[in-house]
Order: C-alpha cells, then sequence, then structure tokens
C-alpha cells in the first residue's frame, strides 16, 4: 500500500498523546494507593494532559489532509455500526474531551470526594475522570488497529498483532515522553516512568519482530494465474496494456524498490527500539532531561519510519495483476 504522511501523523501522533495520558494516570493510580510519593497535580497531571490534547489534536489535524472533502468528515460517523473508522473518529474526541477535563480539575485543585474504597482510599473527581479517559485511550488504540486488521484481504494487517502493537508502541513512546516531562515538575516519578518505559519499547520490539516473523512466511493466496484466470504454467506481465499509470498503480503500491523496505526496516528497529532502550537504561541510573528528551525524539522518528513501513509492507492483492506499467 502507499503510505500517506497525513495518517503515519495520524496514528504515531495520538498514539504518543494516548500513553502519555495513560503514563499519568498510572503515576496517579499509584499515588492514590501511596505506592508513589505524592506529586503536585496542577505542575505535572495538568501541563501532561494539555501536551497530550497536543499530540492528540495535531494528529486528528494531520488527518484532514487526507479527506478529499474535508467538509464533509462529519459524515464518518454514519457507519459507526459497522465500521472500525466510523468508531474511531467517535472516540477520538470524546477521549480528547476527557482528558481535557481531567486537565482541568487538577489545573483548578477542585477534587471533592466522591467515594470511598473499603481500604480508606478516597475516589475523587480526577480519578473518576481518569478512568473513564483510560477506557475510551484503550477503545481508541482498538478502534485504530482494528481499522487496519479487520481487513482479511490485507494479510500482513489482518491479526492480533496489529491492534496488540498500536497499544505497545503508542505506550513506549507516551511513556518516554513523561519521563523526559518529569524530570521538569515530578523529579520522583522520573525512574518509575522511564522503567514503565523501557518495558513497553521491550514489549513493542517483541511485538513488531513476531509480526515482521509473521509476514515473511506468509504465502500469496492468489498467483498470477488465478488473478487473471489463465491456468498457463508460465506466465510474464510486460505491459498493462497503457502507457502510463492509473489510480491501482498509484494508491495500492508504495512505488520504492525493495533494497528501500529492507533499510527502513533496519532503520525503525535501531532508532524506534534499540536507542532508545539503551537511552531508558542510562536514565534508570542517572535520570536526566537531555538524555529522557533524547530518547523520545529518537524513537519517535523511528516509529514514524515503523508506520511508513507497515503501510508499506502490506501488499495488495491487485498487484498481482498491476505488476508493471510498460
Amino acid at each position: 500500500m502507499r503510505p500517506e504522511a497525513s495518517v503515519i501523523l495520524l496514528t504515531t501522533l495520538i498514539g504518543a498523546g494516548q500513553g502519555l495520558f495513560l503514563a499519568l494516570f498510572t503515576a496517579h493510580s499509584l499515588a492514590l494507593f501511596e505506592l508513589v510519593p505524592a506529586h503536585n497535580g496542577h505542575a505535572f497531571d495538568a501541563p501532561g494532559s494539555a501536551i497530550a490534547l497536543l499530540l492528540t489534536g495535531a494528529g486528528l489535524v494531520a488527518s484532514f489532509f487526507h479527506l478529499g472533502r474535508p467538509e464533509r468528515a462529519w459524515r464518518a460517523i454514519a457507519q459507526w455500526r459497522t465500521s472500525w473508522l466510523s468508531r474511531e473518529v467517535i472516540v477520538l474526541p470524546a477521549f480528547m474531551l476527557a482528558v481535557f477535563v481531567y486537565a482541568l480539575v487538577h489545573w483548578s485543585g477542585w477534587r471533592p470526594v466522591l467515594a470511598e474504597l473499603p481500604g480508606g482510599v478516597a475516589v475523587d473527581l480526577a480519578t473518576v475522570v481518569g478512568l473513564v479517559a483510560m477506557v475510551l485511550a484503550f477503545a481508541l488504540f482498538i478502534c485504530t488497529g482494528m481499522i487496519y486488521a479487520c481487513l482479511p484481504f490485507l494479510r500482513e494487517w489482518h491479526s492480533a498483532l496489529t491492534p496488540i502493537n498500536f497499544v505497545l508502541l503508542g505506550c513506549a513512546s507516551g511513556f518516554t515522553l513523561a519521563a523526559a516531562f518529569s524530570t521538569w515538575t515530578a523529579p520522583d516519578l522520573t525512574r518509575l516512568l522511564a522503567g514503565y518505559a523501557l518495558a513497553f519499547t521491550l514489549l513493542g520490539f517483541a511485538g513488531r519482530g513476531a509480526a515482521l516473523l509473521r509476514n515473511r512466511r506468509l504465502k500469496p493466496k492468489s498467483t498470477l494465474q488465478t488473478a487473471i484466470g489463465i491456468k498457463h504454467p508460465r506466465i510474464v506481465q510486460k505491459s498493462m496494456g497503457f502507457q502510463s499509470g492509473s489510480f491501482n498503480t498509484r494508491e495500492f503500491f508504495h512505488g520504492r524498490a525493495p533494497g528501500t523496505l529492507r533499510w527502513v526496516r533496519w532503520a525503525f528497529l535501531a532508532a524506534g527500539f534499540a536507542a532508545p532502550a539503551a537511552l531508558l537504561i542510562a536514565a534508570l541510573y542517572a535520570p536526566g532531561t537531555a538524555l529522557l528528551a533524547a530518547a523520545f525524539a529518537i524513537q519517535f522518528a523511528g516509529l514514524l519510519a515503523e508506520r511508513w513501513f507497515f503501510f508499506a509492507e502490506a501488499n495488495h492483492p491487485q498487484n498481482l495483476y498491476y505488476q508493471a506499467v510498460a
């Protein structure tokens, strides 16, 4: 498939925003049960949630560049009963609204206690809103991943690994960003968040590596013979019958040489996983803003390459026929 820059930015930006919010709420939840030191929500959770909103908002803006008629974007919700894309369009603004309310509650400091757990733990408004946003974050991950995983004819995507990797890679980048942000606003949480980021980075590497190995073993169910309905044992396409490209050749094929895919694969494995893992390990021993900021920047660049490869790797069955222009 042809990678679209707008969709690459959409999925990586909102993934990082979701992961950042989950990191914030993880710290909030652990502090609620006194498993980590209490921190200042006004200085950590509120601006952190604002950054998460900026990332998801930037991804939402990027998505409009993929639309032929942006003014009709609202119609995308019409098929919510059967379309994962429609569900994503509904869940994304709902998640952003919940994160906005979460930030507002922490910024204002208005956190009335709504319930009390048996152990005496007070559940306030911020916790309830955070729980809602957390559920929406995971729902958004699933909706985004299932847009691609639900397509049986694109076998590289049609796997449970697709939504799983969307979750793991989004959490990896989001927790890494949270660790870098915490060095300014909540230093006591830096090692904790860096540890989570390292764990998600390693899990993301395992999940993405499993997908790469699976896709390498895939064997096409169709052949050139079945594509054109001729059973001759040796068929070689020389031309499509016209001298220029078409919608089919532009939209369903990335147009790059096999060598390009090989170096992009190694690049995203190095930048998306190996380099940030090494920096995160170093940060566990000597936390520093520059170290963790570099880890996030390198990882995000690597995940942009990973997402480009994700789209380019998918081989549409129509390419069996549209193999050469002339």
